[in-house]
Parts: structure tokens; C-alpha cells; sequence
């Protein structure tokens, strides 16, 4: 068996809507019959226990290594976490050749799952053949998990696709746009276009914020920048001890030390936050982490986060209780799952010490040991929603917190008892506004029920019924496409409409031509689609670049076939 050719079909194509690899195969005497292979099926389910079912014909034609190629491809990618499951192998009119076709969510993992499927049947072809299933599928886990959009960005696409919004990613991050032309919006992560870079400029700064936060009323614990740990330390004696330590321009958590109450610890934790930028000094606030997510102007979650612990049981030793806690499938490496590994790194042997404790301490049955002080997810913390208890009053001080920076998009830090109270009642505070905040904690909680917030976030970018399309007009056939597609994009400039137009002879948006040459595929399709002027699209669609690559929209609103024939 041979691969000849694979490319991928970015859009809706000749076989399916679906994302898909396109693979040609050519498969020689017994291999377009895999019942003659002797022993073949033995060592591939040998090799790949669990690929599934293989039909002895398949649509009345025989059962070839092509058709075993899209079956092993398939499994290997749901196998490793994609959500795939159309597949096709048609014969050509060339004799032993097959276009195998196979969806992919994302495209690396797509084409890495077609050659590994290609390797597993050659090794399954020899007697002594060798293929590590599992390496294979761990290679292909950690393809998808370093590919795809994150939970957060996750979450905001899955809504846009649930109301029938398009979406592009722009790159290999998190910038989205979402909608077509005029009525497109973007995203990065969990921050919208709309917001300005002088609001997050506002949030980096978090002694600026505490200035704002306390003129708008809202409760910040003081604290002040410092140059050294001995204006931290003289900082600490003014304000109170304990106090927190932490980088003046900060995220995740990143160089923050809480409960400082020795010199010794001030300037360790003075060290771990100069890692990291300026650093400030705040009063400790007693009681618990809870991250108010704002959107627009409303609170639509909220959770308690608690620091990485584990439980003793009497027998097994930090270490062995680390590991037994990060075997959870929600957790991973990264921001890509529900919850992150927890690290036995100096900061937490640092914070182990401070209990008396080392990794290879042996807990007593039901010791709570800590293993950090501050509960971001990112660093091993838990998370509990509490959205449907938190008090009038506190979502007020969370939205005035918002609103004061500027931010469309708002993680509120507070921390205090609880929220059921007001934070004036509590003695608590808001410590930290962050402009991108993590959605993974509200979307997958570890504990209580998980919130709506994509779809919260595409209800500020799109009013409700707004798909964030315009009109898109698709003219195909042998002859005169290019005439028609023409003559459609004069009678739409006439109505007013700024237009995009695509054909064999460049493109042109509102009158001016900004590509030249056969721009009839569908690169110049989305090109245009991305242009923030256009109102109305015209795309000559031609038969190479919807066999080439597939569509560059995935629908439109007027569909035009002048004529099928030989052509010219």
C-alpha cells in the first residue's frame, strides 16, 4: 500500500461539511482484498485491539488496506480525544487507487493520524511487524492538547457555533473573529475587541487599579510598590503584618506570597516576586479566594477557589498523595483541561517545611496538607461554584470593579469569609482584576454545577437572533461564472452595498482591486470575508478549489449554477 498524496479540506467539500484529510492510496493485488492477507486482521488487532469492526465488504466492493487506513485513522484520533466520526473510501476509475477521506478537528492531529494508521498497517503486513498503539496515542493526545483552543476560547466558540455564528481562528493562539465583513468581532482568549488597551493597561497595574477600585468604593486592602526587600519589610511594619507579596504586574498567580509574617519569609517572598517585574507589599486579607466573573454589566459567575492540598490516610507519603490526586483525567498540563497537575516544586516543599513536613512525610489520616498559598487553577487549586449564593451587594462591588478599568470581560478577585455577605460587613476586599481571566474554573468546576459563561460572552458580542453574517452570493458552473458573478456585484453596489467580489480575475472590495490573478478559490473567499468593510459578498466558486481545499465559506444565502458542461 502506498500514499500518494494527502492535503487537507479546510470547509464543506465534495464528500462531507466536516474538516477532513483527503488521502490518495493505491493498494496492489491482494491488498484491495484484505480476506486473501493471511493472518493480516490477526496481527492488526494484535497491534490496535481496539479500532473497531472491519466489514468484509464494504457498499459491495471488498475490504482493502484503504478502507483499514480510514477505519485506523478514525480510531486513532477519537481514541486520543478528537470528536471525529465521518470517513469515506471511494474507488477512482484508475484500478487499486482510493481516495480515503477521514474528518479531523484539528488539522496536525488529522495528518499525523493518517501516517500513523499507514505505519500501523505496514507493521500489521509483516510477521515480525512492530507498532506502539500507545505511544502512538499519547503522541497524538498531546498533538490535539497543544492544537486546539483552549477551554476558555473553547467555551466561546462552542457557543458561537450553538446559535450558527461563523468563526475563523486567526492564528495558532486564541485570536477568534466570530461573523463575516462589516458585522464581524474578535476575540483573544477571554478578552472582546471592544475593550481597550487603556483598561488593560489599567489592570496590569494593580497598585493603579487599588487607586481606582477605592475612589469608586469598592474594598482594596492597602499596600504601596516597594524598591527592595527592605522597603517591603518597612512597608510591612506600616501596614500591619501579615501581608502579601506579589509582582506589581502579575497573572496566575505567578511570584505571589500571602501570610508573610517574618522578615525571613518577606525577603524570600521579595526574591519570588522580583522574578517577575515591580513588586508591592498589601495587607493579608483572612478568609477565602473567590473569583467573580463579570461580563458586560452583569456578575454570571462565581467560585471559591481553595490552594492545592492533599488528605493524609496514615500510610502513604506527600509524594505518594500528590500522585494519586493528579491521576484525576481532569487534570493535565496547562490550561487545556478542567484542572492542572499539582507540582511538588520548591514552592510547595517551601510551604510543606512550613508545616513541619517533606515530600516523603507520612501524613496522619485526615491531615490537611497545603501545598501552596494561593489557589490559582493554574498551579494545582480547586475550584467550587458558588454563583447562586453570593450576596446583592458583593456582584455590585464585583461590577463596579469592572466597570471602573473599563473591562468588557472581568475576573474579580476578592477574598473574605464568604460571599453571603457584604465585603464592608466581612473586612474583606478585592485584591486583583484581571482583563483575560480563565473560564475553566466557572465552565468545569471540581465542585458544584458549571456556568454558561460562553454563552454569557457571545450575548455581548451579538444581539439576540444575530448570526454576525452577511449576505454571501456563490456563483459556480462551466461557463460565464465570471459574467455573473459580475453582473451581481453591480446590481448589489447599486442598492448601496459595500461589496466584496472574488472571480478568475483578481479581487476587488468597494471598487478597488486589492489582489490580482485566479482568485476564484476559497483562500480569496475568506480573505474577504475577514475585510471589516464588506456588507455583501460575491464569490466565483470554480471546481479546483472546492476539490483542491474545499469551500472558503460554509454556507451562503444565493447559490448560482450557470451551466454544467465539458467547458471551453
Amino acid at each position: 500500500m502506498e500514499v500518494t498524496r494527502i492535503r487537507a479540506l479546510r470547509g464543506p467539500n465534495l464528500w462531507s461539511r466536516h474538516t477532513s484529510i483527503e488521502a490518495v492510496v493505491a493498494c496492489h493485488g491482494d491488498e484491495n482484498t484484505v480476506g486473501r492477507l493471511h493472518g493480516f486482521e490477526r496481527r492488526l488487532r494484535a497491534l490496535f485491539p481496539t479500532i473497531g469492526e472491519l466489514h468484509p465488504t464494504v457498499l459491495g466492493q471488498p475490504l482493502s488496506l484503504a478502507h483499514v487506513l480510514e477505519n485506523a485513522a478514525l480510531a486513532l484520533q477519537s481514541q486520543s480525544g478528537s470528536a471525529v466520526m465521518f470517513g469515506n473510501t471511494t474507488r477512482t476509475l484508475e484500478d487499486g487507487v482510493h481516495q480515503v477521506v477521514v474528518q479531523y478537528a484539528e488539522e496536525a492531529v488529522g495528518r499525523r493520524a493518517v501516517t500513523l494508521a499507514a505505519e500501523l498497517i505496514a507493521a500489521a503486513l509483516r510477521e515480525d511487524g512492530h507498532f506502539d498503539t500507545r505511544a502512538a496515542l499519547a503522541e497524538l493526545r498531546d498533538l490535539d492538547e497543544s492544537e486546539r483552543l483552549g477551554p476558555s476560547t473553547g467555551s466561546i466558540v462552542d457557543a458561537a457555533t450553538a446559535r450558527g455564528i461563523p468563526h475563523r481562528r486567526l492564528t495558532r493562539g486564541s485570536l477568534v473573529q466570530f461573523g463575516w465583513g462589516v458585522r464581524q468581532r474578535r476575540i483573544q482568549a477571554a478578552e472582546v475587541d471592544s475593550t481597550s488597551g487603556v483598561a488593560e493597561a489599567i489592570a496590569q497595574d494593580k497598585e493603579l487599579t487599588k487607586q481606582l477600585l477605592d475612589a469608586a468604593g469598592v474594598p482594596v486592602p492597602r499596600g504601596r510598590p516597594v524598591s527592595d526587600a527592605a522597603d517591603g519589610w518597612a512597608a510591612a511594619q506600616e501596614i500591619g503584618l501579615p501581608v502579601v507579596v506579589k509582582p506589581q504586574d502579575g497573572n496566575q498567580g505567578k511570584g505571589v506570597t500571602v501570610n508573610i509574617v517574618t522578615r525571613e519569609q518577606l525577603d524570600a517572598a521579595f526574591a519570588s516576586a522580583a522574578a517577575y517585574g515591580e513588586v508591592m507589599v498589601e495587607k493579608f486579607l483572612p478568609g477565602f479566594d473567590y473569583r467573580l466573573l463579570v461580563v458586560g454589566d452583569r456578575l454570571v459567575a462565581a467560585a471559591r477557589r481553595d490552594p492545592p492540598q492533599v488528605i493524609g490516610d496514615g500510610t502513604s507519603t506527600v509524594r505518594q498523595l500528590v500522585d494519586t490526586v493528579n491521576l484525576d483525567p481532569r487534570r493535565g498540563e496547562g490550561h487545556a483541561t478542567s484542572l492542572t497537575k499539582i507540582r511538588l516544586d520548591d514552592i510547595a516543599i517551601g510551604r510543606l517545611e512550613d508545616q513541619g513536613l517533606a515530600p516523603e512525610s507520612v501524613p496522619a489520616l485526615g491531615q490537611r496538607v497545603v501545598l501552596r498559598n494561593n489557589a490559582n487553577l493554574s498551579t494545582g487549586g480547586t475550584a467550587t461554584d458558588v454563583t447562586d449564593t453570593v450576596h446583592p451587594e458583593v456582584a455590585a462591588r464585583a461590577i463596579d470593579a469592572a466597570q471602573m478599568v473599563g473591562l468588557d470581560i472581568c475576573g474579580v478577585d476578592m477574598v473574605c469569609e464568604n460571599v453571603l455577605r457584604p465585603l464592608e460587613e466581612q473586612h474583606g476586599g478585592v485584591v486583583e482584576v484581571n482583563a483575560a481571566p480563565g473560564l475553566r474554573m466557572h465552565i468545569s468546576p471540581s465542585f458544584g454545577r458549571g456556568r454558561a459563561v460562553g454563552e454569557a460572552v457571545m450575548d455581548t458580542l451579538f444581539a439576540p437572533g444575530d448570526d454576525g453574517r452577511i449576505p454571501v452570493v456563490a456563483v459556480t458552473g462551466t461557463n460565464g461564472k465570471t459574467t455573473t458573478a459580475r453582473l451581481i456585484n453591480h446590481l448589489l453596489v447599486a442598492g448601496g452595498l459595500v461589496t466584496g467580489m472574488t472571480n478568475t480575475d483578481g479581487v476587488w472590495v468597494d471598487g478597488r482591486q486589492t489582489d490580482s490573478g485566479d482568485c476564484s478559490g476559497p483562500k480569496s473567499a475568506r480573505n474577504v470575508l475577514l475585510h471589516p468593510d464588506v456588507e455583501a459578498a460575491v464569490f466565483e466558486v470554480a471546481r479546483g478549489g472546492v476539490l483542491r481545499e474545499g469551500l472558503g465559506f460554509d454556507r451562503c444565502e444565493v447559490a448560482v449554477v450557470t451551466n454544467i458542461g465539458s467547458g471551453d
